[in-house]
């Protein structure tokens, strides 16, 4: 696809959101149902199910996933459609590129073995990694562009409101 092809199959949906804001709203949903055998969360993806485990470090045995590379992969799944999707829109060539994010957690924090170590991800690097002619500022914009539209990225950068609730079955 190139940016020609990319506005136009994206022009009438701009159009929709620009008169009809409330369009543009859409909820995304995720769903799991608990293991009742083991410590794990089965996730529905839309392609497949996903079994979320302990991550070794914290007891796990390394079969099932670990949702904290799972948050990773998503990092890298939206970075890199968005950085391809820029690329394209701004005729920016790219012969071939890879996305890597890496991120250092404290298995301290989780597991409640030190009230000072955080729980959560202390540090996550985004590194992408292209092959192009592209001047540099192009690149500088193509970054720049990536890390504004990418929602993975925002999400985790800016934090927002999380509403957690338990129901009874």
């Amino acid at each position: 696809m190139d940016a020609t092809a990319l506005r136009a199959l994206q022009a009438p949906i701009k159009e929709r959101y620009k008169a009809d804001p409330a369009a543009a709203m859409i909820t995304l949903k995720a769903t799991g149902t608990l293991d009742d055998t083991s410590i794990a969360c089965k996730v529905e993806t839309g392609r497949a199910l996903a079994v979320a485990g302990l991550h070794p470090a914290t007891g796990g045995t390394g079969l099932e996933l670990c949702s904290g590379d799972m948050l990773l992969e998503a990092l890298v799944a939206c970075a890199g459609v968005t950085l391809k999707a820029v690329a394209t829109a701004l005729a920016i060539p790219l012969n071939s590129g890879s996305v890597a994010a890496e991120g250092d957690l404290d298995f301290r924090g989780t597991l409640g073995v030190a009230k000072d170590a955080p729980v959560g991800f202390a540090e996550i690097r985004l590194t992408f990694t292209v092959d192009t002619d592209a001047p540099q500022e192009q690149l500088d914009q193509l970054l720049k562009l990536t890390e504004r539209y990418c929602v993975v990225y925002q999400t985790i950068r800016n934090g927002p409101p999380v509403q957690v609730r338990l129901d009874r079955a």
